[in-house]
């Protein structure tokens, strides 16, 4: 691993028209992506994961339909789900997962959104979640992470969306 490896890239795009993402938010979520990428790293799992070596990471919110498939052809499992982090870089997440999580949390959906950009960095960095153990430090990391990535800007958009 270099001793300093320069961040990747990331483009957040939405590809659903089921929930409504302001073009604002895709813009914040960008720049807090950057800076979740270097707290990520320093929480990382493992010292030579795909977050080191990647030019880029392209995050794409879509729709339960597409997060379905996506969740049945790469990981065998029925339904739509939040995240699926591909090693090489690409992070689909569940816009409508997001809408109806945030609903039940009580949170407004562009941190939920927040919450699955960090999630899908801390999976490139080495994280799993499979296991209990390992899923409780994941959402240690995730948690400090989105909160101290969500800023008063970010909070009166999220409120206004």
């Amino acid at each position: 691993m270099d001793a300093d490896p320069m961040p990747p890239e990331i483009i957040i795009g939405n590809h659903q028209d089921r929930v409504p993402i302001p073009e604002k938010w895709l813009t914040l979520l960008e720049a807090a992506a950057g800076l979740a990428v270097e707290m990520a790293r320093d929480h990382a799992a493992d010292p030579d994961a795909p977050l080191f070596h990647l030019g880029g990471v392209d995050v794409a919110l879509v729709d339960d339909e597409t997060s379905a498939r996506v969740h049945r052809d790469f990981m065998e499992i029925d339904g739509a789900t939040d995240v699926i982090t591909f090693h090489h870089g690409e992070i689909v997440l569940g816009a409508e997962v997001a809408w109806r999580q945030a609903a039940e949390y009580g949170e407004p959906p562009l941190r939920e959104i927040l919450r699955y950009v960090v999630h899908g960095l801390l999976h490139l960095a080495g994280h799993e979640d499979a296991r209990a153990d390992d899923r409780a430090r994941m959402e240690s990391a995730q948690e400090m992470i989105v909160a101290s990535l969500w800023t008063p800007e970010m909070a009166a958009e999220g409120d206004a969306g």
